[in-house]
């Protein structure tokens, strides 16, 4: 495996994975929230972002922790494996208020400067339709882009656990 896409629920774990994941293969760890998200949470033109991401794509190795469906097609096809970490949504839900007052949220290495954590409707609304929206479209982008790509689907904390601890020590 040289390079890892890891997609999920915002509060599923994906980021917390992608950096043990990354320490434990020794593989470039790439955050597409980082590559998104300018300061002020402005998002940019989709035109330019999938430039930017085409970039990081085309290494050699990577672990990369981002859902961004408007770029699957990008990611997907150079992939080696897909992590979908795919708790429950209220588990998700429940980490994403914890994280917004999480003194240690501050300064996140996944988000850019001037993207301090936040919590908005918008966002609230997106963890729960989650199951029913977007993981559809990562599986449809899987069958469509890539669908030789072996997908390790993780729902609980004990089947990532597991999964983890299954994997080589670089």
């Amino acid at each position: 495996m040289r390079r890892i896409l890891i997609v999920g629920n915002s509060g599923a774990g994906k980021t917390t994975l992608a950096r043990a994941v990354s320490h434990r293969l020794a593989l470039p760890l790439i955050h597409l929230d980082r590559h998104y998200w300018r300061p002020g949470w402005i998002a940019p033109d989709p035109a330019d972002f999938r430039t930017e991401v085409a970039t990081p794509a085309a290494r050699q190795h990577w672990v990369m922790d981002g859902n961004y469906a408007g770029t699957l097609d990008l990611r997907l096809p150079r992939a080696d494996l897909l992590v979908l970490v795919d708790p429950p949504w209220p588990l998700c839900l429940a980490r994403v208020v914890r994280r917004r007052w999480d003194p240690r949220a501050a300064g996140r290495p996944d988000l850019p400067d001037g993207c301090p954590e936040r919590l908005d409707l918008d966002f609230l609304r997106y963890v729960p339709r989650y199951p029913w929206r977007s993981r559809p479209r990562v599986l449809a982008a899987v069958a469509a882009h890539a669908p030789v790509l072996p997908v390790v689907r993780l729902r609980s904390r004990r089947q990532a656990d597991r999964w983890f601890a299954s994997l080589p020590v670089a």
